[in-house]
Parts: C-alpha cells; structure tokens; sequence
C-alpha cells in the first residue's frame, strides 16, 4: 500500500506524518513553526521533516497544507501575511520534486479543511460547502460537488477580509479577538486570558465572559448570512480550537444566523462542527495530493 508525507503548516506548529492511500494516519508528530524566523526557514524545516520520514518508509508523494494563498499550480506561496516574513514566493513544490524526484502539491490550509470534512467529515456528501476556520483570523473554504471552489486567480473565499462596518470580519469576530475584548473590559493583562479560560469562566456565569462570547457568535451570524447570501451553501462547516466548545457555540450561532438570514434561506442552511480538528490540514493535503495523481 503506497504510502504519503502530509505536513500542515500554520502560524504556530507544523504537524506532520504518513498517510496511507486508504486515508489512515500511520505516524503523526510536530514541531513549533518558528514564523518569525520566515519562508526560507519554514521551506528548510519542511526539507527536513521530508528527510527524516523518508529514511525508513518508501513514500510516493509529498502532500503540504500551508497557511498563505497557494498557487496551486506552481506548488508555492504568492501572498501571505506579515506573520511569516519573507513568505511569498516559497517554492515548495519545485524544491520537492528537485530535491526528492517524487511528485509534491500544495493547497491552502483552510482549502485543505474544507476539502477534509467533504471527503470524510462533516460536510460529506453535500453538494455545496463553506468551511470557516476560526483563530487568530478567519479563514474560508467553498466545496462545490467536492472540489474546492479556486476563484479565477486563487483567491476565492478569503472571507476574513470582508467588510462590515468600519472593520472587517475577522478583525471583529476572530477567536483572537475575543480574548483581547474580555481583558480590555476587565482591565487586566490579555496574556492571563485564552479561549479556554473564557469559556470556563463563562459556563460559571461571568457576566464579561458571557458577553463577550454573545458578540462573537453574533457577528459570526451575520458574517455566515453574508455568505451564504451569495453561495447559499448546504451546509457550513465551523473549525478552529474554539470551535470545540460546540455545545456552548451551536445554538448561539445558529441563533444569530436565524437573525441575519431570511427564513427561506435559514431552513436550508445546517451548521455542523469540524470533526477532524487537528488532523485536518494533513488529511486535506492528502486528499488534494490523491484527486491529482489518482
């Protein structure tokens, strides 16, 4: 049974493994992503897990899920954020396939998750899918009839930059944002706040907390409707850590999309939660790997 490389690479680790061509995970592992350090050390440290895997496995393909917009393509990076410096331009593709003459390709993160929960997860045989990741930002997916939905220049769906207000979406509802909101209104340091912490304190009653959470949820609902105005979508699948806490998230966001979307559109839209959280990226990478060289 052939087997994979699949390395997802975010703002804070890079997860890897081997993957099997029936989608088993056989080994997993990661390493802190040291993005300040920048793309020529990200691209080393990915030259280095390859090596490291290779010694004692026979691997047909490198598959790589990145944080950045990707030229599918090309196989590299052609825009990124200032978290990672130096960034743009990173060929990973072409340094794979040069360095280890065995076939590699890359997608976004995000693309990766969506198209992970369409092949075995959440959003599995629907025929329109938004995924939406929410961390430090807000990253999106759209599958359509399982394939990832690129837009003419491989740009679509970066709906953290969508405008509302005088702000934008992410920079209003990102689970980063939430933590700086309940500091700021208790007037104590942001770093003895994290996602989890919020939500504990707020399942205990802390009125802040509680609040700050009912924002969030309502702004996610009307940044969803917003979408799903445009590409009326089956189902809209919600990841990122904070997105565990779905027992404490469903029914407020699914309440605050009830108030942005009309009700036509509403009965038709089912909110479900990510289930392969941390293997999403790897398992995506692989999957987009496979509809290429299947």
């Amino acid at each position: 049974m052939n087997r994979y490389i699949s390395i997802d690479i975010g703002g804070t680790a890079i997860k890897y493994g081997v993957i099997q061509e029936d989608g088993e995970i056989i080994s997993r592992d990661e390493m802190k992503t040291e993005a300040y350090k920048g793309g020529p050390s990200i691209l080393a440290k990915t030259v280095g897990i390859v090596e490291k895997l290779k010694e004692n496995e026979v691997i047909s393909g490198i598959c790589i899920s990145t944080a950045g917009m990707v030229d599918t393509k090309k196989g590299e990076i052609f825009y990124a954020a200032p978290l990672i410096p130096d960034y743009i331009g990173t060929k990973f593709k072409e340094t794979m396939e040069t360095r280890f003459g065995i076939p590699c390709e890359v997608e976004n993160d995000v693309n990766c998750a969506g198209l992970a929960e369409y092949k075995s997860g959440a959003s599995a045989g629907s025929e329109i899918a938004l995924m939406l990741t929410i961390g430090t930002g807000i990253g999106g997916c759209i599958v359509v009839n399982g394939e990832v939905f690129h837009g003419f220049s491989g740009s679509a769906c970066e709906v953290g930059y969508m405008h509302m207000g005088e702000s934008d979406f992410q920079t209003l509802g990102a689970a980063s944002i939430l933590t700086k909101k309940v500091a700021a209104w208790k007037d104590e340091p942001e770093d003895i706040w994290n996602g989890y912490h919020i939500f504990e304190e707020a399942k205990k009653g802390d009125e802040i907390c509680n609040k700050a959470i009912d924002e969030m949820c309502d702004i996610l609902g009307k940044g969803i409707a917003n979408i799903c105005y445009v590409i009326n979508p089956e189902v809209v699948v919600l990841g990122g850590g904070i997105m565990a806490q779905e027992t404490y998230l469903r029914d407020r966001i699914e309440g605050a999309l009830d108030r942005y979307l009309v009700p036509s559109i509403a009965k038709h839209t089912r909110i479900e939660f990510a289930k392969h959280r941390n293997d999403a990226g790897m398992l995506g990478a692989f999957y987009h790997f496979m509809s290429i060289h299947e």
